[in-house]
């Protein structure tokens, strides 16, 4: 009997070890070389539990996918914004050929020609990837795929290729061989892909490989509160006008191979500016925390505007930052605790 306890007290030791270290990975990214998303949310929804602030490691392929019209195209602008701010090189890949370069360069990513393609068939992607050498080796360098959807085969060309068979084929030969390419190099390849409902549910164009081997696979649909941001003013003549001016949206972690999978965020995109970060921020410290008012690090509001307002204008954009990590980093703290307990109670 007295044996037997030792046991057991050597094997819960064991489990309080193992939950205390990360879970190891075959391959989980490279995380001095992280790429943030443009949302604080997001990126610890990403990579949280790994590295303080989270982010999109080096060294993975990072897919985000769902319906038209839902924050795909802003999520990949501001992976490449946050690489060029580190002063990593960007590629942006263009099958579908609907980049504004004048707007891109507006929004503070310019793209030089020589990194610029539209491929039109899926081998042509994989030889760009394959080609591409980028002048910086020591910060995380990314290649923009927007989206994979619009890709197809020389067999579909000519009309050989009615189910697919070609493009999922090559798909799943080119994402083996650069899987490994980009593991060495740490770059991240971000691509966008659209969602097709079937008798067997939802899935992606392209077959089984780009679900296969992305590392970090994010959903994207309208959030459950309402699709859009809205505001509205009055005229002189006391005529009332709407406008939308961003969407919101919910992204799901569906895959996760750095970090826990299926967690959900919210994620704010205005139209002309990118992701409203402060806002959803600002949101989630409100309703972590349970309080009646927006907290604004000193000063409370009770309308978000005028809360945003008031951290834009006095620069706390990092301090709300870290306030949502800290919160959040304590949720995940208490979440382990109670499976300890738990696993404890099991015994």
């Amino acid at each position: 009997m007295v044996k037997r306890r030792k046991m057991i007290k050597d094997f819960v030791k064991e489990v309080e070890d193992s939950v205390k270290k990360p879970v190891e990975k075959l391959f989980s990214g490279r995380f001095d070389k992280v790429v943030s998303t443009g949302s604080t949310l997001l990126d610890l929804a990403i990579s949280g539990g790994r590295v303080r602030g989270g982010g999109i490691p080096g060294g993975i392929i990072f897919e985000i996918f769902g319906p038209p019209g839902t924050g795909k195209t802003g999520v990949l602008a501001e992976i490449g914004a946050s690489v060029q701010m580190r002063g990593g090189q960007i590629a942006f890949l263009d099958p579908e050929a609907r980049l504004d370069r004048e707007y891109s360069e507006m929004m503070g990513i310019p793209i030089p020609k020589e990194f610029y393609c539209q491929p039109d068939f899926v081998s042509e992607l994989f030889k760009f990837v394959n080609e591409w050498k980028p002048k910086t080796g020591d910060v995380t360098n990314v290649i923009l795929a927007d989206s994979l959807t619009a890709l197809s085969t020389e067999l579909q060309d000519e009309g050989k290729d009615q189910y697919g068979m070609k493009r999922a084929k090559d798909f799943s030969e080119g994402l083996r061989h650069v899987c490994r390419k980009i593991a060495k190099s740490g770059w991240v390849i971000a691509c966008s892909n659209q969602v097709r409902e079937g008798p067997l549910g939802e899935s992606v164009p392209g077959g089984k490989g780009i679900p296969f081997y992305a590392s970090v696979r994010v959903r994207v649909g309208p959030h459950s509160s309402g699709k859009y941001i809205k505001g509205s003013m009055t005229t002189k003549a006391g005529y009332k006008i709407e406008k939308k001016y961003g969407i919101r949206s919910i992204c799901i972690v569906k895959k996760n191979t750095v970090d826990d999978p299926f967690r959900e965020v919210p994620v704010t995109f205005l139209f002309g500016y990118g992701i409203d970060d402060v806002r959803e921020n600002i949101q989630y410290v409100k309703e972590v925390t349970k309080v009646d008012r927006y907290d604004c690090l000193g000063k409370e509001y009770r309308g978000i505007e005028q809360a945003i307002k008031h951290i834009e204008d006095n620069n706390l954009m990092e301090d709300l930052r870290n306030k949502v990590i800290d919160l959040w980093e304590d949720i995940e703290k208490r979440f382990k605790e109670k499976s300890i307990r738990e696993r404890k109670r099991r015994i």
